[in-house]
Formats: C-alpha cells, sequence, structure tokens
C-alpha cells in the first residue's frame, strides 16, 4: 500500500491549491489551468464522497481515507509521467490529513501521516475564507470557517511548507498567484 501513497519523481514546478471548504480552490485550480494551458489534478474525494452520499446518505468515515489518499495520489501520479512543466493539484494528502485530525479528533491513518510528510510540493496557495460560502451535500462547516482557516495554516506552517496566503476576489487571488508561480519558475530555470 506504502507505494500508492508515495510521489512519483518529477521535475515540474508541484503546486497545491489547498484550504477549507468553499474557499474558491477549485476556480482557482480552473484558472490557472487555462491560464498556463495545462491540465490540473482535481480533488479525489469530492467526487468520491459524493458518490457515497448520493448512493447511501452516508457522509465520510475514518475508513474512506486512505482509498481517498491512494486515489488522490494515483491522479496526481498519473499527471506526472506526462511530463508536465507545472502541475496544479486541487489537494493534496496534507490536505487530508488536516480533514482527518478536525472529524476525527486527531486521528490520523499511519500511512496517510507519513506520506503527507513525505510527499514535497514547490508551493501553497492557501484560500482564505473571504468568498462567499457555497452550501453542497458535503460541505458542513459554514460557522466554522475560521477556525477550518486556521488548522490548513498550522499544518503548513507546522510541516514548513512554502506557502502564500491568497485573499480577495477571484481576480485579485488569481493574479497573485500566476506572480507567485511565475517567480518560482524563474527560480527553478
Amino acid at each position: 500500500m506504502e507505494e500508492k501513497l508515495k510521489q512519483h519523481p518529477s521535475h515540474c514546478l508541484k503546486i497545491v491549491v489547498f484550504g477549507p471548504e468553499s474557499t474558491g480552490k477549485t476556480t482557482l485550480c480552473k484558472q490557472l489551468a487555462s491560464h498556463y494551458d495545462m491540465l490540473w489534478i482535481e480533488e479525489y474525494a469530492r467526487p468520491y464522497l459524493q458518490e457515497k452520499w448520493d448512493k447511501e446518505k452516508k457522509i465520510c468515515t475514518y475508513e474512506d481515507l486512505l482509498p481517498i489518499a491512494i486515489g488522490q495520489m494515483n491522479l496526481e501520479n498519473g499527471a506526472v509521467r506526462q511530463n508536465p512543466e507545472i502541475l496544479i493539484c486541487d489537494t493534496d494528502l496534507l490536505e487530508t490529513k488536516v480533514y482527518s485530525e478536525v472529524y476525527f479528533d486527531g486521528k490520523v491513518p499511519q500511512l496517510l501521516d507519513k506520506f503527507s510528510r513525505l510527499n514535497s510540493y514547490d508551493l501553497y496557495l492557501l484560500t482564505y475564507i473571504d468568498t462567499p460560502w457555497i452550501p453542497d451535500d458535503l460541505r458542513d462547516k459554514p460557522d466554522e470557517r475560521e477556525v477550518m482557516f486556521q488548522h490548513f495554516k498550522n499544518a503548513l506552517d507546522r510541516e514548513n511548507r512554502p506557502y502564500v496566503i491568497l485573499k480577495g476576489n477571484e481576480s485579485t487571488r488569481l493574479a497573485k498567484a500566476i506572480t507567485t508561480i511565475d517567480t518560482l519558475k524563474e527560480l527553478k530555470k
């Protein structure tokens, strides 16, 4: 199982769009993909959990975490095989770990914890909570947005991950993300 959670080696610039629910992560991923004319890695958990909800009216359980993590890494590693210049990920294992800590009283599957620390990315774009809350079947913490944001920020700080916080409207966030990514691209040359 460890092999399924391990990040494949790559020379691409790896960016994670990271943060609490309903903060514009997927929108930003789509915008960045369009700007850079590239693919982006969708969040595996969302369709996985939506299907579970649609079929059984059940929410995420602790037992879902490793299949979600494996699915996410399968998507990422599949994209890496295409040798992109930039890889934009709409989540990573650290995000799954944060949700595990919050929803399961600090409990995290050992392999998820291990690979959330081992897998590395060049930059995290931490999305702030100044976007409108958009309810859906899976989102459940509209009144805890600040607390959730702090969980995500604390995880990045604790793991010493490079990040910038994106605030403001869509165009402001996109502009800051592009400027940051372009600067990073130049530094990696």
